[in-house]
């Protein structure tokens, strides 16, 4: 096991004493700095963008060639850390803990040391992990973002307001999706220099509204990671949904879905549900609307031939339910869209 002591006082720091260890070379372009990494050790990159807001992101997107062990002393610097691996896993454990937590694929996790001492992590050789930590500096995000912290539980609020960094906190919570999505959108920013920076910092904002939710949630229903669905058959499921929404006009079953899937119907519905808090047929649904809202918004095609292009047989049926997830009728968000454009014209 190679082990690489974290001493920084800031995640560039961070990065850079990573380098030290694992070799590879570091280039900065409008902002984003990738170290990248091809030898005997790891093959891959980790990213790295810092806000004046007080936070930064920080993602791995490599396999290590041998097991990894991050020692993080927390007496410079320690942030918040709100975790998720969309590829892959590791382990976290605290300075007095003796067992490992794992990091679950598609898992929402929420993690604070205390000033002084040591976190942990661990990555296993040979397992390629995507993994995104948005690092939270409590004392500036507080000053320049935060206000009463109304929208927190009382725990989550005050580890942001634990200033003096005197408490431990850790949250591993149920599995989420849309978490896999919005990271998906950040990684696929195709905008260059000002711009791209900008839109990357508002998908952070989306990033650590959903952990902060999700927590809240789970905390409410007091809810953990429970299903009897193995990460394979998870996998499965995304993929299924992300079928379906490459191509929303297409009749899918979800007898065929299943059986496409190698998986018998109740885990498909126990995966959606999970995921996607829907079940296979709320699920097409949703994203034929959403299909449809955003060809009303962007293209030229009348009504009909929108019903027709997302799979939808009937113009009645879909004008009742997009009214009623949308509180707007199709026609009304068409108008509405003509007179936008002709103002602009």
């Amino acid at each position: 096991m190679i082990t690489i002591n974290i001493t920084a006082s800031n995640t560039e720091g961070t990065v850079r004493q990573i380098q030290e260890t694992i070799g590879g070379k570091i280039v900065e372009r409008w902002g984003e700095y990738v170290l990248e990494v091809n030898n005997e050790i790891a093959k891959g990159k980790i990213t790295f963008i810092t806000f004046e807001w007080g936070a930064s992101v920080l993602e791995y997107d490599i396999t290590f060639l041998d097991d990894i062990s991050l020692v993080m002393d927390t007496s410079e610097y320690n942030p918040i850390h709100f975790t998720y691996a969309s590829e892959g896993h590791c382990f976290h454990r605290f300075q007095k803990e003796n067992k490992k937590r794992k990091i679950e694929q598609f898992q929402s996790v929420i993690i604070t040391s205390k000033d002084g001492g040591y976190n942990y992590g661990y990555f296993e050789k040979n397992v390629r992990v995507h993994i995104h930590l948005i690092q939270i500096s409590r004392v500036l995000f507080l000053k320049k973002r935060l206000n009463d912290g109304a929208i927190l539980n009382q725990k989550l609020y005050n580890v942001f307001h634990d200033q003096q960094h005197e408490e431990v906190f850790a949250y591993f919570g149920t599995y989420n999706l849309k978490l896999a999505n919005l990271i998906k959108q950040f990684d696929k920013v195709k905008q260059k220099g000002m711009i791209r920076m900008l839109i990357k910092e508002g998908i952070v904002y989306q990033i650590l509204s959903e952990h902060i939710l999700q927590h809240n949630k789970d905390i409410r229903l007091n809810k953990q990671p429970n299903t009897t669905l193995t990460k394979k058959e998870l996998s499965t499921v995304r993929k299924i949904a992300n079928k379906i929404l490459k191509d929303v006009s297409l009749d899918y079953s979800v007898e065929h879905l299943a059986v496409e899937g190698g998986l018998t119907q109740a885990k498909l519905q126990e995966g959606f549900k999970l995921l996607y808090t829907r079940t296979v047929t709320e699920y097409v649904r949703h994203v034929r609307l959403e299909e449809a809202r955003d060809l009303l918004n962007t293209t030229n095609l009348n009504i009909s031939q929108i019903v027709y292009t997302i799979g939808f047989s009937s113009r009645s049926y879909f004008s009742k339910i997009f009214k009623k997830k949308y509180k707007i009728s199709p026609s009304e968000f068409l108008k509405n869209k003509q007179k936008a454009d002709i103002k602009v014209a």
